[in-house]
């Protein structure tokens, strides 16, 4: 990932708005792993996913550079915090993916105002939705995983952290 230029780092708005298309690279990348394992309804849900965070992602290039930025690169591969090896490790994966997300559109949600802030929350609301989907149950507060029930370093710990293509943690 490209770090900010030193002008981007004095905008909260700007400095946010990058963490979270970081954060939806990570995304993008993630359930294009995890979609291999999964079938059925769960291949449905991650496919529409996987088409929400392109599509996050695509709106997020286009703010960034509204604000005067240069938008973060993708990573060419990510470090994912456990083999996904089965339905189970991905949909496990699905859930720690959306709950980053959700962090990070939470602290967007408090670094902008108007309209940029109601679509931060949206995005918030969406992957809140989506990680209690793939969990089976939702948490008291979405966006903070030092909250959530359980959650381990895996799960506190930011986007998915750039590594080799080998797809372990």
């Amino acid at each position: 990932m490209t770090l900010p230029a030193e002008d981007e780092a004095r905008s909260p708005a700007l400095t946010a708005t990058q963490t979270a298309l970081a954060a939806e690279h990570a995304a993008v990348y993630g359930y294009g792993v995890l979609g291999g394992r999964v079938a059925g309804k769960r291949r449905t849900e991650a496919s529409a996913a996987y088409d929400g965070h392109r599509a996050r992602r695509d709106a997020l290039i286009r703010t960034v550079r509204d604000l005067g930025g240069a938008p973060v690169a993708a990573d060419a591969a990510y470090a994912l915090p456990f083999a996904v090896t089965d339905t189970a490790s991905a949909v496990r994966l699905a859930a720690v993916l959306e709950d980053r997300v959700a962090g990070v559109y939470s602290d967007l949600v408090r670094a902008t105002e108007g309209p940029a802030r109601a679509d931060a929350a949206g995005a918030l609301r969406e992957a809140a939705v989506r990680a209690a989907r793939w969990r089976g149950g939702n948490v008291a507060f979405p966006g903070l995983a030092e909250r959530a029930p359980g959650a381990g370093p895996a799960e506190r710990t930011g986007p998915v952290e750039a590594a080799g293509a080998d797809g372990t943690g």
